[in-house]
């Protein structure tokens, strides 16, 4: 990690009834300035930052990803998304974002091989499925056998993990997110699960979890599995977003592993974070059932000032990276199988309107992630109940990396944020309000 707190940079703050107070100044790798307050600023003025949703505060220095959301840059350890989602299969990208560099070849086999053998999930686990309620929500069911996980195999909450443990601890939690995805489906249609094959490589083995069945065996398309690794790859890390910032603070306190994901996997259930991919999904088959056209659909949401899901993000002021490679690998999909799905040229019309119009320009309104993600799970035949599991899934490597880095950095902390508070001042009981007084009451 690029740490440059330079003594001699100092930001001067100065406050009323205070001496000019030195606050030292944080360079990225990048070059980007942050002022440190962390030690100084209530120690030596009674004084805290207020920032609501933490526009203007990094909670950490992270070596994991760089993102510019002014110039759309997205980097994993230093390499450009689109060369990885080009060049890479979605578990070397876990195995970047985790280790810190691209395996080579003897590290690939040993990583597939862990991948391989930490699949099956236990079978006292398969029980936990047949009491969930019919319709229970698959975010749902993940999250409570992720954190399941932690009772199955307690040896991961041992503060002291050494490489090795936690190389198996994150391949089985890759593994068996997978597994638990795959299982949670098929309950839901009421077919019988299927087992991970160790011939298979990991997305190639989560579609055979997912539709082969004792009467038809999933027919694997080379284009199917690579959109699959496409996605995934953009979804695996993205700074400190919601998820991630929620297992960083649940982590903080030393909870084990699958505690710390399972707490990222309830903030990514949301639909203003990772379930906003189902939510453009809805909206779209909504445009086509009131049988709207693309421009009376924008125009509509200008008038009631509705959210069109999909667009706009917190950090990108301009065109999201990911959603480029999202939209090329969806027409490449799509073109290759064949598929003329009515939602995609409402999207394509809808993106070249929206574009092009001053209220999204000047609101700096793009298509995000999601806008085209969800088209290519429903190619790959993926039901949008299970959009937001397939962006945990993907996500996974980033939230596991987070963990390791914040338990590894001195100067992590357990989270407690500061509040400013604004209710009333002191008060007191009147007699009316008392339950025991003179007379006491039974």
């Amino acid at each position: 990690m690029a740490d440059t707190i330079n003594n001699n940079d100092k930001a001067i703050l100065t406050l009323p009834g205070h001496e000019p107070v030195a606050l030292p100044i944080v360079r990225g790798t990048a070059g980007d300035p942050a002022i440190d307050i962390t030690s100084d600023l209530r120690k030596n003025t009674g004084y805290v930052s207020l920032d609501y949703g933490y526009h203007n505060t990094a909670s950490c220095q992270s070596a994991i990803t760089y993102l510019d959301g002014e110039k759309g840059i997205l980097l994993y350890r230093g390499y450009p998304v689109e060369e990885l989602a080009e060049k890479s299969r979605f578990i070397d990208v876990a195995y970047l974002l985790i280790n810190g560099h691209m395996p080579n070849k003897q590290e690939r086999l040993e990583w597939s091989s862990l991948l391989n053998r930490h699949s099956l999930i236990h079978e006292d686990m398969r029980h936990f499925f047949s009491h969930f309620p019919d319709g229970a929500h698959p975010m749902a069911i993940l999250s409570a056998m992720v954190v399941s996980l932690s009772a199955f195999y307690p040896e991961v909450s041992q503060n002291a993990l050494g490489t090795e443990a936690i190389n198996i601890a994150a391949t089985r939690l890759l593994s068996k997110v997978r597994t638990i995805a795959a299982f949670s489906y098929k309950k839901s249609i009421g077919e019988p699960v299927v087992h991970p094959r160790h011939d298979l490589r990991y997305c190639a083995n989560f579609l055979n979890m997912m539709f082969s069945s004792p009467v038809a065996p999933y027919e694997f398309k080379r284009e199917v599995i690579r959109a699959l690794n496409t996605v995934l790859i953009v979804h695996a890390d993205h700074e400190q977003n919601c998820s991630t910032s929620a297992v960083r603070a649940v982590g903080s306190a030393h909870v084990n592993l699958y505690a710390a994901v399972a707490a990222g996997i309830c903030a990514l259930w949301g639909p203003l974070h990772g379930g906003a991919n189902q939510k453009v999904v809805e909206m779209f088959e909504d445009i086509l059932a009131r049988g709207e056209t693309a421009r009376q659909a924008i125009e509509r949401i200008k008038r009631e000032k509705k959210l069109l899901f999909g667009f706009g993000h917190r950090i990108y002021k301009t065109y999201d990276p990911r959603a480029k490679i999202v939209k090329k690998s969806c027409m490449e999909l799509l073109d290759k199988m064949h598929i003329d799905d009515p939602l995609l040229a409402t999207m394509l019309e809808m993106e070249e309107l929206a574009t092009h119009d001053d209220y999204f320009l000047s609101r700096h309104l793009y298509p995000n992630v999601d806008f085209y993600s969800g088209v290519v799970y429903r190619a790959i035949g993926i039901p949008k109940e299970m959009f937001t599991v397939m962006f945990a899934l993907g996500r996974l490597p980033g939230w596991i990396a987070h963990w390791m880095e914040a338990l590894d950095d001195p100067r992590f902390k357990l989270q407690r944020p500061r509040q400013v508070y604004v209710g009333p001042s002191l008060r007191h009981l009147t007699d009316d309000e008392c339950y025991y007084g003179d007379q006491m009451k039974v």
